[in-house]
């Protein structure tokens, strides 16, 4: 069900996003320790970024044109902490939404990620913190690379067709009020800034774009996300054909939402196939 948000008053803003800097062709490296992030020969540079406020025209979003979509999506999960919960419920509500949004033959749940702005909470649940640097999960070399890592046996013939790797976002627990997710308009950002960055995990190496500053981008937030609202984005498309094939995102601080209760969300990623 596509989802209007019962606040139409306009909430844009201007805040600064953390995006990469555009460098010398040398090779850029982010090294994942645990739950931790080490950037090797990464830079980054602020820049005050107009973020529009989407659900006054929340309706409009398309997958193959901005890149995402904005649904109101109750789950019948309370507690995202409970694995079983997860896999059991979670993942199956997830696989049918994104069955719908896209369209899809079939649906391949491979991973999900709860995050917190609570260090404490993160000490304890042993989650990740979100992100504020602006990026896209996965590129043209490392979409393939994981179809191939996870379906080995059945990667030579799905690869000849069109796939996509997508993602829903919800806030759990708690409005996300404060580190809300931004994501860029996928028809307003230029193939060059794209800045490729090898993930180099503990047994694997992937690969994913931070995104270089270009004043033409038109970034998007959903304020006050409540939890029966999520975000379906795509971070990869196989095909090339002028429609959205990544989507640009990243956690900012909204400068009225100090005192508000720490973001908590989960991402769930999947891959498409048709």
């Amino acid at each position: 069900m596509q989802a209007t948000g019962q606040d139409t008053r306009n909430h844009d803003l201007t805040v600064p996003l953390r995006y990469g800097r555009r460098g010398d062709g040398r090779r850029r490296r982010v090294l994942r320790r645990g739950l931790r992030l080490d950037y090797d020969g990464e830079e980054f540079e602020q820049h005050d970024t107009l973020i529009r406020d989407g659900r006054p025209q929340a309706d409009r979003f398309s997958l193959d044109r901005e890149g995402f979509e904005f649904v109101r999506s109750p789950s019948a999960v309370t507690d995202f902490f409970d694995g079983d919960a997860l896999t059991g419920v979670y993942y199956p509500e997830v696989e049918t939404l994104i069955q719908q949004r896209t369209g899809a033959a079939r649906v391949v749940i491979f991973d999900h990620t709860l995050r917190s702005g609570d260090e404490r909470v993160r000490e304890h649940r042993q989650i990740r913190e979100p992100v504020t640097a602006v990026h896209n999960d996965y590129t043209d070399n490392s979409a393939p690379q994981r179809l191939r890592d996870l379906l080995p046996g059945e990667a030579g013939a799905l690869l000849q067709r069109r796939f996509q790797v997508v993602q829903v976002w919800r806030a759990v627990q708690v409005p996300a009020r404060r580190s809300p997710l931004a994501l860029c308009d996928a028809s307003s950002i230029a193939d060059a800034d794209f800045l490729p960055v090898a993930l180099q995990y503990e047994h694997r190496v992937g690969e994913i774009y931070h995104i270089a500053w270009n004043p033409a981008q038109r970034w998007y937030y959903f304020p006050d996300m409540q939890p029966d609202e999520a975000l379906v984005f795509k971070v990869y498309d196989s095909l090339a054909d002028g429609r959205a094939r990544y989507t640009p995102h990243g956690a900012f601080e909204r400068p009225d939402a100090a005192d508000a209760p720490a973001r908590q969300s989960i991402e769930v990623r999947a891959m498409t196939f048709f």
